[in-house]
């Protein structure tokens, strides 16, 4: 009897840590959390470093640390990898920034709109929902599958990878692909 106590007592020492890890999403190694902004949690994903770098060029960090609430299309550092090569460094010269702050804006819309909301916009829209971007142009949504996907005005697709990541000014959700206006 001692000893399976003992087993228990050892089982949920050991799964403590993993339960605690299971509160937040993980992003880059690090946990998100919804009482961080939408900069803070980023800045600590090693899976951003570039969409962060990205957001210090075109000088988008205090909106993006304002209230909100914004709902932020996030690319990983691979989707920015499948951009022709040189684009990111073309992209954060100075004299691009304005061209930058475009695409940048083009993955963030006004409000908070949760992974549910947006699956139940697509079906009341038969398929498809649009959404208004920052930037002024539209992104169109559409589910494949369980999975949301995003086409941008150029007609390429990326994948939401991961929905849902709360912050205290709006919801994250990492996509595969970089989007261009």
């Amino acid at each position: 009897m001692i000893r399976t106590v003992r087993s228990v007592a050892a089982a949920l020492t050991l799964s403590a840590p993993v339960l605690y890890a299971a509160m937040y999403p993980v992003i880059g190694g690090q946990e998100m959390y919804p009482t961080k902004n939408i900069i803070q949690n980023a800045a600590k994903s090693s899976d951003h470093t570039t969409l962060v770098a990205a957001v210090k060029a075109a000088g988008l960090v205090d909106i993006l640390e304002g209230k909100g609430p914004f709902t932020v299309f996030a690319p990983t550092n691979e989707a920015f990898e499948k951009l022709p090569p040189g684009t990111v460094e073309t992209l954060l010269k100075p004299e691009n920034k304005d061209k930058l702050t475009k695409i940048l804006t083009y993955h963030v819309v006004a409000g908070k709109i949760t992974a549910p909301m947006l699956a139940d916009e697509i079906k009341q829209g038969g398929g498809k929902a649009s959404l208004k971007t920052v930037s002024g142009e539209n992104l169109t949504a559409m589910m494949k599958g369980k999975m949301i996907v995003l086409k941008d005005a150029e007609g390429n697709t990326s994948k939401v990878t991961i929905a849902d990541v709360n912050q205290s000014n709006g919801v994250i959700h990492v996509i595969d692909s970089v989007l261009l206006p």
